[in-house]
């Protein structure tokens, strides 16, 4: 037995997220997120090198086996919470702790490591395959992930649109020159997601592209859900 999926894809900040939350709260099924797993393992990849006196660039020094190995025995999972799950870690919720900034920086670094990549995969797909219907956002689901997805979408958004969504998450209006700032952040963050070797970012052959500069979550909500009904039949 295997549940539905629907997959959306992007770049960072497109919005897949809380797109993806929402989506799946429309059609009673699980939201989750992919990148919390790999967040989750660059945070425990830092804090070991931490215990070992190493800076943040050496944080898979010790091996991304042994990396993993961490994982496993702090408990890193995704726990459902409400419509969907939450990433924990020695038993506790890590959700902020993952969206810092030294996280953010060094995440694409150690999601693009093959085996790093093997592992996540494998926990998302033993989900589904146990009957759990999801709606997964990520970068490479459509592609690499459920490459079978019931429907798939890609996001887009403008540089500036994305940038002050990103500022946006962190409350507070910005600071002068803050956007043009995360601008850059995001661009150097896309090159190095389109441009790795393993499951680089890019939009499947059969996905939907759609541009979400000007619309508002609700819009691009009932867009999704509108073909996701479609594709399943319901």
């Amino acid at each position: 037995m295997s549940g539905a999926v629907i997959a959306i894809d992007g770049p960072s900040a497109s919005g897949k997220s809380s797109t993806a939350r929402a989506v799946a709260e429309r059609l009673g099924f699980a939201h989750l997120d992919s990148g919390s797993l790999y967040r989750g393992v660059t945070l425990v990849a830092l804090r070991e090198a931490a215990r070992r006196g190493l800076p943040g660039d050496d944080a898979l020094a010790a091996g991304a086996d042994a990396v993993l190995r961490a994982a496993e025995d702090r408990g890193l999972m995704l726990h459902p919470d409400g419509p969907g799950f939450a990433a924990y870690l020695e038993g506790e919720p890590v959700d902020v702790a993952i969206r810092e900034a030294d996280v953010t920086r060094h995440v694409s670094a150690v999601s693009a490591v093959p085996v790093v990549r093997e592992w996540v995969n494998s926990r998302l797909r033993s989900m589904v395959r146990a009957g759990q219907d999801v709606v997964i956002d990520g970068r490479d689901i459509g592609t690499v992930v459920f490459p079978d997805a019931d429907l798939k979408v890609f996001l887009t958004a403008s540089p500036a649109a994305r940038a002050g969504r990103r500022i946006g998450q962190r409350g507070g209006p910005p600071a002068e020159g803050e956007l043009e700032r995360e601008a850059g952040l995001l661009a150097a963050r896309d090159h190095a997601d389109s441009s790795r070797a393993v499951a680089p970012l890019r939009r499947a052959d059969d996905a939907v592209e759609l541009d979400t500069t000007g619309m508002g979550i609700g819009e691009v909500v009932d867009w999704i859900v509108q073909r996701a009904r479609a594709a399943i039949g319901d």
